[in-house]
């Protein structure tokens, strides 16, 4: 007898296509914009935190410093993204998010909540509630993921 958390249609599996579908949802997006999952994350992250310092968007990137310089200086090419001085001290720069870059992303929530509706779309208010339900029992037992 098969199990049903097993095999091209066991539970995991399910849940895999699931992940897939939300995040195949984000790529169109960040596709259609021509952004890379780094460069619409950093846009993301600079829209909502003006000002940061680079090595801010490397630790909440998790990636290096020389990296970070690399993907911002692309967006600075296509006008995303500026880094300014501070006053008195030359060697500190801050980030910010221009209003172009603002612009260019706005509507990724929007999407994102249309895409996680369709995946839903086949269940009612009660089903989903017990999916909630279910999903937070399993998760309760995992580690929280690292940002």
């Amino acid at each position: 007898m098969a199990t049903p958390d097993i095999g091209p249609t066991g539970s995991l599996d399910l849940m895999r296509w699931i992940v897939w579908a939300l995040r195949k949802g984000g790529e169109d997006w960040m596709r259609e914009r021509e952004l890379s999952h780094e460069q619409a994350f950093t846009l993301g992250y600079l829209v909502q935190n003006p000002g940061a310092m680079q090595r801010d968007i490397a630790e909440v990137s998790r990636t290096s410093a020389a990296s970070v310089s690399s993907l911002l200086k692309g967006l600075e090419r296509r006008g995303l993204v500026e880094r300014r001085t501070q006053p008195g001290d030359d060697r500190s720069k801050r980030v910010y998010a221009t209003p172009e870059a603002t612009e260019h992303i706005a509507g990724f929530d929007t999407t994102m909540r249309a895409v996680a509706e369709n995946v839903l779309a086949p269940l009612d208010k009660q089903e989903r509630a017990t999916l909630h339900t279910l999903l937070t029992k399993i998760t309760e037992q995992l580690p929280p993921p690292s940002h």
